[in-house]
């Protein structure tokens, strides 16, 4: 990877000053939040942005008198954590289920392509919600909820690349030299499919923040005491009038972050593919 092409491409730059400030922003939220996500002050509820009244008031406050600050300082390191676990959970999965299905061929791919198919003819926005409607609403509930059928395209990605690379020379020569499966997998396959496969990693990880925040928009998100961009807006929506910083804020804040990963997506399949 050229780290010169990489430093002068203006999405880079971009997406990666967005990215910073709000992952160090998130880390950073017990030193950072003025007050505690679960500070109320009904006397509060919905005052709007305002300079003078200390950071706290910066953004105005919810229905329940809580510092809108807090809470996307707090909903940052929210949809970042489920972002995070949830991509890696369904890249594992997938990279798993496409080297077999890619090496191995026969019964093997017609199973699990077949289940890839079942599962991607649902839309994937409304399985999670009646997986997370019925494990129940909590954080690590969502991440499941999500990661059941986002491992599906990595999967079908992986597949394509396995069918491709397996045929290659040097991997014949492995083979006929006595290597393994799991060897030729794991040495040979698998790091050849690492591009296409950071790709889809960075743009996964913009799909599953959205569907975390609808998921929350709906109350079917983490209900155990985290907050989210996603209630916010939830929030928002029954006062749209009289308080629309309310879903103005984590709406700005979700587009820019939901753009600053496909930049990047974008930047890095420019620069890791340039055919």
């Amino acid at each position: 990877m050229d780290l010169k092409k990489l430093a002068q491409n203006p999405r880079i730059v971009f997406s990666s000053a967005i990215l910073t400030v709000i992952v160090v922003t998130a880390l950073g939220a017990p030193w950072l939040a003025p007050t505690l996500p679960n500070d109320m002050d009904i006397a509060r509820k919905l005052v709007s942005p305002q300079w003078s009244g200390g950071i706290q008031s910066w953004l105005g406050y919810d229905l329940n008198g809580s510092s809108v600050v807090t809470l996307m300082i707090y909903g940052a390191q929210t949809s970042l954590y489920v972002a995070a676990v949830t991509v890696s959970i369904s890249l594992i999965v997938g990279v798993l289920v496409g080297l077999i299905a890619g090496y191995q061929g026969g019964l093997y791919d017609m199973i699990l392509m077949r289940l890839v198919d079942i599962l991607m003819a649902f839309p994937g926005i409304l399985l999670a919600m009646a997986l997370a409607a019925l494990m129940g609403p909590s954080l690590n509930n969502v991440i499941m909820a999500i990661a059941a059928t986002g491992w599906t395209s990595s999967a079908r990605l992986i597949r394509g690349q396995t069918l491709s690379i397996r045929e290659r020379e040097y991997v014949t020569a492995a083979r006929s030299l006595g290597a393994g499966s799991t060897r030729i997998l794991l040495r040979h396959i698998f790091p050849a499919t690492l591009t296409p496969l950071i790709v889809h990693g960075t743009f996964s990880l913009s799909g599953v923040i959205i569907i975390e925040a609808s998921l929350s928009f709906l109350g079917l998100g983490a209900q155990d005491g985290a907050p989210s961009w996603g209630a916010l807006l939830g929030q928002g929506r029954t006062v749209l009038t009289e308080a629309p910083f309310l879903s103005i804020v984590p709406g700005v804040a979700m587009a820019l972050l939901v753009v600053s990963l496909n930049f990047m997506g974008d930047a890095l399949r420019d620069i890791l593919d340039p055919k």
